[in-house]
């Protein structure tokens, strides 16, 4: 007499980026390697438990849409003509609180505050 078994479940495949950087305190860790299926991170490896709970609470999913003037969705373009307004009519402009952003992103905050005569301050100073 032979017994049935359910078959083994598949393991799903998950794609493994080496080397990420966390922009998560600053300190810029950049050989962090996450493990991912389609929605999220799942395993970090060489990640301390900050970078560690700051990838695995980001999703791919879409929460909000790609602009909002006062809380209501628009146009990215009409976001856009918003926010010149307020930075150009600005007297103390602020950038602050880039720990989270790419490279890339606070190099164009960087030069953007130049552009207006903003102030560029860290999460960490007091």
């Amino acid at each position: 007499m032979t017994t049935a078994t359910a078959p083994e479940p598949t393991k799903r495949q998950l794609k493994v980026v080496k080397n990420a950087v966390c922009t998560f305190c600053g300190c810029v860790c950049d050989d962090i390697e996450l493990h991912a299926d389609d929605e999220r991170i799942v395993e970090t490896k060489r990640a301390c438990i900050l970078g560690e709970a700051w990838f695995k609470n980001h999703t791919a999913e879409r929460h909000y849409p790609d602009a909002l003037i006062d809380g209501k969705e628009s146009s990215y373009d009409d976001a856009v003509e918003v926010a010149a307004d307020i930075l150009h009519g600005a007297n103390m402009p602020l950038v602050y609180g880039l720990s989270n952003t790419t490279c890339e992103a606070q190099r164009e905050a960087v030069w953007l505050a130049e552009l207006v005569g903003a102030t560029i301050d860290s999460h960490t100073s007091l």
